[in-house]
């Protein structure tokens, strides 16, 4: 198939980034392009323009990376000169056929002749960084106006003409309101076929190292009632395809051998329903896996086992992001309050990984400490760049404060069974396990807060470490010091907190704790965490 691709020629990585193509990828940065404008205030996007110098700089913050993973766009629309689907054509047939007017930014990027992928490829082979395509392979962003788009009997800008000529026979179900229903079923050839041949035209064309498929937008892709053996079938046939297609353009570019990476859940319950397999994946000509807790920081025991799939045979990325839990929106999707991972969590979550047999680890959504959507989820800050050297550093990791967190994340069936939240009676103890690292050492007594969301401060609740009681202690804001103030932290009346002696984690590889409610009505316990701060914060004291 790869001799009908027309070569439109790209930009050719510098010599050094080639000669380095062989060295190990320990750190991901994952860039989903959209955070670019989405991040600026509304006053200053009204006065900008998509442009390859702001794509650049995007690229250019995150160069302490390994490897830069750029989204271009939802995966039905090339953001890259394409003969397949151009977006001349698009807007034209949006005009002409449809009456639809206007043009966004990016629109008007690619319209004047842009081309994220060349973009991505010249920067990083300046900044000596390995680019990637990372593919979304049936994104539903597009698809949250389909009902509207349907009532008015007219696609919206963002819905490419493969989607809304084929909705009828290729979508998953019937509820245009519903993500799940609105995606195409990858049982059709069609849809596969599709969605290889804008893959493949991209890999044909530019000089990248590698390619991600991301299964997880939208994670899904068959309907209901097909088994999950034709389902595994599918999605190893697909990615087979893919690893031929990888190595006959990188042959024919004259490139060393192309990584190819899978984005899927962490969670193995998870990964059948979508037809995932990992040993199958791996036989595939899968390299790399990146462990994808869809849009959040966990800490579980997810990539021991995963590499309890796969042996040695493929490189294990642990996914963290911006945020370890979310609450409830207040005006639709992104006004949602969100709790900020301070750079204590990152190192102690990268730690966790490392000792699970993590190969690295990876970013995604970073950016979006940054303002987007509301001021209402701020205040905002510049995201932590500093920490992605340190990700790797297994020494300085080491060395770090530990803090372990459980988190309730959000109603999102990616990341499977949840520990929490919980509701807890007088019928306790109800147990809580977190998972410890071997060698990172406290210097200091631990402090373990336990968070509802609403009042609890009327509640008598006790906690116990096998025969220890843990002494309760006056809430303490911020454990460990970080600057994320004033962010949806926790008060004293949501949150109890309690002491834990350093000594009592010594030689343990999990901390189960007992948690009872012993007066007062029902207690919903949304988020444990459990520093160890080097320094007992002023406010510790007895109650």
């Amino acid at each position: 198939m790869l001799q009908s691709i027309p070569l439109l020629g790209s930009v050719s990585l510098a010599s050094p980034a080639a000669a380095e193509a062989g060295a190990a990828i320990e750190t991901i940065y994952s860039n989903d392009t959209t955070h670019i404008f989405s991040c600026l205030r509304p006053e200053i996007r009204a006065q900008e323009s998509f442009t390859d110098e702001l794509l650049a700089a995007s690229i250019r913050e995150a160069a302490e990376a390994d490897a830069h993973f750029l989204q271009p766009g939802l995966g039905w629309m090339p953001w890259w000169k394409s003969h397949i689907y151009s977006p001349t054509e698009h807007y034209r047939w949006l005009r002409e056929t449809h009456g639809v007017k206007g043009v966004p930014h990016i629109g008007q990027y690619l319209l004047d002749g842009g081309d994220m992928l060349k973009t991505l490829v010249e920067t990083c082979s300046e900044l000596r960084v390995k680019p990637f395509l990372s593919f979304r392979l049936n994104d539903g962003h597009h698809t949250r106006d389909l009902a509207k788009a349907l009532k008015a009997g007219k696609p919206t800008v963002h819905m490419s003409r493969h989607y809304w000529e084929n909705y009828e026979a290729f979508r998953i179900g019937p509820d245009p309101n519903n993500w799940d229903d609105a995606v195409f079923d990858w049982a059709i050839p069609e849809v596969r076929n599709h969605t290889f041949s804008l893959i493949e035209e991209a890999c044909a064309n530019y000089d990248i190292a590698g390619l991600e498929l991301d299964f997880l937008r939208h994670w899904v892709r068959f309907k209901a009632d097909l088994p999950l053996g034709k389902r595994r079938e599918i999605t190893t046939g697909f990615v087979a395809k893919i690893r031929t297609m990888l190595d006959q353009t990188a042959l024919a570019r004259g490139l060393p051998r192309r990584q190819l990476c899978i984005r899927v859940p962490a969670n193995e319950q998870i990964r059948p329903d979508q037809g995932i397999d990992l040993a199958s994946l791996v036989d595939a000509g899968v390299e790399m896996i990146n462990l994808s807790h869809s849009y959040f920081t966990w800490q579980d025991n997810s990539v021991a086992k995963a590499r309890e799939d796969v042996g040695e045979s493929a490189a294990l990325y642990s996914e963290m992001t911006h945020c370890t839990m979310t609450g409830k929106a207040s005006n639709g999707s992104g006004t949602q309050p969100y709790l900020r991972t301070t750079d204590e969590q990152f190192y102690t979550t990268a730690q966790l990984s490392y000792e699970q047999g993590a190969s690295g680890i990876s970013l995604f959504n970073f950016p979006y400490y940054r303002y987007h959507v509301t001021d209402e989820i701020g205040p905002f800050h510049e995201p932590p760049f500093h920490i992605l050297p340190k990700l790797k550093d297994r020494k300085f990791l080491e060395k770090q404060t530990p803090s372990y967190f459980l988190s309730s994340g959000r109603k999102d069936r990616i990341l499977g069974e949840r520990s929490l939240p919980v509701i807890m009676n007088r019928d306790g103890p109800y147990p809580f396990t977190f998972p410890l690292s071997s060698k990172m050492h406290p210097k200091g007594d631990g402090i373990l807060r336990l968070r509802s969301d609403e009042s609890i401060s009327d509640r008598e609740i006790t906690v116990t470490c096998g025969e220890l009681s843990l002494k309760p202690v006056a809430f303490v804001e911020k454990p460990i010091p970080h600057p994320y103030n004033d962010t949806w932290l926790g008060t004293a009346d949501d949150t109890v907190c309690f002491e834990l002696p350093k000594e009592t984690v010594e030689d343990l590889s999990n901390l189960t704790i007992s948690v009872r409610l012993l007066a007062g009505i029902r207690v919903r316990i949304t988020y444990l965490d459990l520093t160890f701060p080097e320094e007992s914060p002023p406010a510790l004291r007895e109650v």
